[in-house]
């Protein structure tokens, strides 16, 4: 088990990127399958999702379209509670199946941002696929379909996680090593 230092924080490796790459196929096999006929619109949100989004989207075969927004809640380790949308939706969703691509899902309130302001767009229906979720950290009621892995209340960086904009180049999952 390998460490690193990211600025001021050890982090150790939880999970190999072949570990995350079999999550992602599996999760990839059940969009093909539930959303067979009906031509999602993937929306990734920015920056986190990047990487599973692409290896996501390299594993799905259904007819697809993919789009991005950017929205903002981080400030180093910590939520900072308040969601402020950086970089809007421009594609018409009226009738549309949505997935939101997530990179991990903690309170829930990025997502129910998300949720109500597609909602204002009239899809026909929105779906949320993130690649971590920590249903314990939960705050809002939220549906995660499509969730790759649970993991606990950990802070972690890589596989397009940061840690104050470093880290995301990282092919696995590392956790914050506490007191080191």
């Amino acid at each position: 088990m390998s460490t690193i230092k990211i600025h001021d924080k050890v982090f150790r490796t939880s999970y190999s990127e072949a570990e995350i790459l079999q999550h992602v196929k599996a999760v990839a096999d059940r969009l093909n399958k539930d959303m067979e006929g009906k031509n999602p619109l993937f929306l990734a949100v920015l920056n986190g999702s990047f990487i599973f989004a692409a290896d996501l989207m390299r594993m799905i075969t259904i007819p697809c379209e993919i789009s991005f927004v950017k929205l903002a809640s981080y400030q180093g380790t910590l939520s900072t509670g308040k969601v402020k949308e950086v970089i809007g939706i421009n594609e018409d969703i009226t009738g549309r199946t949505v997935v939101i691509i997530e990179d991990i899902v903690e309170s829930g309130l990025t997502m129910k941002r998300m949720i109500d302001t597609l909602g204002t767009r009239n899809p026909e229906s929105v779906h949320i696929c993130t690649l971590l979720l920590k249903p314990e950290k939960l705050e809002v009621d939220l549906n995660v379909e499509y969730a790759a892995m649970e993991i606990p209340n950990d802070f972690i960086v890589g596989y397009g996680l940061d840690y104050n904009q470093q880290g995301r180049n990282l092919r696995e999952i590392y956790t914050l090593v506490e007191g080191v």
